[in-house]
């Protein structure tokens, strides 16, 4: 049986999150392969190493592929050191190979290269290993995936092609030990870890799970509820009709019913939710079908019986209603729009907090091609991430790669020695280059409107986040630049800084009040983060405005011309390709704000209330490129 989770009072129930995934171990363990695997993000510490303490359990074959694995050792190929200890060629089977019927696990996959990446995710949807120069046809291997991601929220996740095959997605970075010592433990006080399943109890749910059928107003509830969520992926939807099944004969059920969805929905849908739902529009509720009402006149009144002794039995019935059996129920089956509703509201209840400004301002970020927080990568080889080796005469920077000059070596000695001298011989073409992977820092332009009466306010809330963005990006050698805008004018309050202390005392003595000068500090922004990408700076803009431009480039007024120049210099912003995150500081959502976002390509995030916090988070999300 699976476990039951507690209905989730707040979105993130530590109960009920460390219930499903113990549940999500019971899947595997019934299904290791159907539905993909898990992917589990969650730092280290004793939440996560309980969670991996119950996998070891399972009984299942594990096979851990550490990062730093080459393609000879995943795929299978040449046994590097046999074959120079022996002199003569040996094989040896790939760990994707060995994992046949089993799970992969991924320690840090976040950090695997796309040369691993890429034969990994076509082992897995195609259920074989791709051939390689050793081996001419394809090995068959069917195995399911535990990617462990490790990184910060902030951070690139697990590659989109590896994680979208993934059906369940797992999020325990907010749970302690203390939260789940009450799920940890049973009625009679031992470990609540020992969640194998029994061989019989786990025969019968194998036995079940092909006889779990779902209607057809299910699988179209599945598909709509992706669809509002802004899934767009139709794998995303049968992982999940896989999942819910699955969950289905793990409590002896034939059919699918609302805790199989709600799971679903949950560990499947939830995680990968890209946009908030949208309601309902006046049109669309206008169209619905009223209750119509029976306009049919009432009978006439019989006549009394001739011989009213000989009245009906049931004539008091009829008087009396009450006393009268029910009618028999209609069937009550949920329709496809019930349905949809239901799993929709399981996945909202399931995001973790700040997930709705985390979906609103994703969207913008979507259509940038930088790399966020990290700032664009660049080859190098000299120092940074290590990438694989390729072909190449060492020389000058390059550096050469032995063991991948040795492996490329091995297979040829036979044609090369005559006679067997005990030495390796190399020649021009084994040879192999050392190459890395180097990443930009990243500069955040932060355009300030210091004009109108709540500039105090304003700036004020924006120097708490600008001083905890400091703080955070400390450790990442990232910057902050300050360009602030009132009256005729912008000026360039901070030059790119990581200096805490510059921040404050340059915000401290900015005065406010006066018109805003908008097109003015988008062309001021526009020119620093120029300058930013000739020093091989990553610029990322955040504007802290209400869009309502009354100032134009000449620093004359006039609201039509200024909303005019602030367009053009949105587009300009567009046309480079950087990100940009546009706060909306109006009481209510203004759609020139919208539309100038939309303009630059930004994200748009409505703030009535500047909360130092809440912008922090937000310019995160705007940091951290999409997974």
């Amino acid at each position: 049986m699976a476990r039951e989770a507690p209905s989730p009072s707040t979105p993130s129930d530590p109960m009920a999150r460390w219930n499903d995934a113990l549940t999500t171990l019971q899947l595997l363990q019934l299904d290791p392969h159907g539905f993909g695997g898990v992917c589990l993000r969650a730092p280290h510490g004793p939440v996560r190493e309980r969670w991996l303490q119950a996998l070891a359990g399972l009984g299942l074959g594990l096979i851990k592929v550490p990062g730093s694995v080459d393609s000879e050792r995943l795929l299978g190929g040449i046994d590097l050191a046999h074959t120079l200890q022996t002199g003569q060629l040996h094989l040896q089977a790939g760990l994707l190979q060995q994992a046949d019927q089993g799970l992969v696990c991924l320690p840090m996959a976040e950090r695997l290269s796309p040369a691993l990446l890429a034969p990994l995710v076509q082992a897995l949807e195609q259920g074989q290993v791709p051939p390689t120069r050793h081996s001419a046809a394809p090995t068959p291997t069917r195995f399911g995936v535990v990617a462990l991601d490790e990184s910060l929220p902030d951070e690139l996740g697990v590659g989109v092609a590896l994680a979208e095959r993934l059906g369940v997605w797992l999020d325990l970075h907010e749970l302690s030990p203390t939260d789940i010592h009450a799920a940890l433990q049973d009625d009679s006080g031992t470990d609540g870890l020992q969640i194998r399943l029994s061989p019989g109890a786990l025969t019968r749910a194998r036995e079940h799970l092909p006889q779990v059928q779902a209607t057809d107003e299910q699988m179209q509830a599945l598909c709509a509820a992706a669809l509002g969520l802004g899934i767009g992926s139709l794998r995303v939807p049968s992982l999940a009709l896989r999942v819910a099944c699955n969950h289905a004969a793990l409590n002896g059920r034939s059919t699918l019913d609302a805790d199989d969805l709600g799971f679903a929905a949950r560990c499947v849908l939830a995680p990968r939710a890209t946009q908030w739902p949208a309601e309902p529009s006046e049109e669309e509720a206008a169209a619905e079908p009223a209750p119509q009402e029976d306009t049919t006149p009432p009978p006439d009144k019989p006549e009394p019986p001739e011989n009213a002794d000989q009245a009906p039995e049931n004539q008091a019935e009829k008087d009396n209603p009450q006393d009268a059996d029910p009618p028999p129920e209609q069937n009550a089956e949920p329709s496809a729009e019930d349905l949809q509703e239901m799993m929709v509201a399981a996945a909202l209840a399931s995001l973790p907090p700040h997930m709705l400004d985390a979906l609103m301002t994703r969207q913008g970020a979507a259509s940038h091609n930088t790399s966020g927080r990290s700032g664009q990568t660049r080859a190098g080889s000299q120092r940074g991430r290590p990438l694989p080796p390729r072909p190449g005469r060492p020389g000058g920077q390059a550096r050469l790669h032995v063991l991948a000059t040795l492996r490329a070596a091995a297979p040829k000695q036979r044609l090369r020695q005559a006679h067997s001298t005990g030495r390796v011989a190399i020649r021009a073409e084994d040879f192999h280059i050392q190459r890395y992977q180097q990443r930009a820092s990243s500069c955040l332009i932060l355009a300030l409107d210091a004009s109108g009466s709540a500039a105090l306010q304003r700036l004020a809330e924006a120097k708490g986040a600008v001083e905890l963005l400091l703080q955070q990006s400390y450790a990442r050698r990232d910057s902050v630049c300050i360009v602030a805008f009132r009256g005729a004018q912008a000026q360039l309050l901070l030059p790119m800084t990581r200096s805490l202390v510059r921040a404050k005392r340059a915000m401290t003595g900015l005065p406010g009040g006066g018109g805003t000068p908008l097109a003015l500090a988008l062309k001021m922004a526009h020119e620093q983060a120029a300058q930013l990408q000739r020093q091989g700076v990553t610029p990322i803009l955040v504007v802290l405005s209400d869009g309502r431009a009354n100032v134009t480039l000449q620093g004359l007024g006039g609201r039509a011309q200024a909303q005019t120049d602030a367009q053009s210099w949105g587009q300009q912003w567009r046309a480079s390709g950087h990100r940009a995150l546009w706060i909306d500081t109006s009481m209510q959502p203004d759609s020139q704000a919208q539309q100038l976002a939309a303009t630059m390509g930004a994200s748009y995030l409505p703030m009535p209330q500047v909360q130092s916090q809440r912008m922090a988070h937000a310019i995160e999300r705007v940091r951290s490129p999409l997974v």
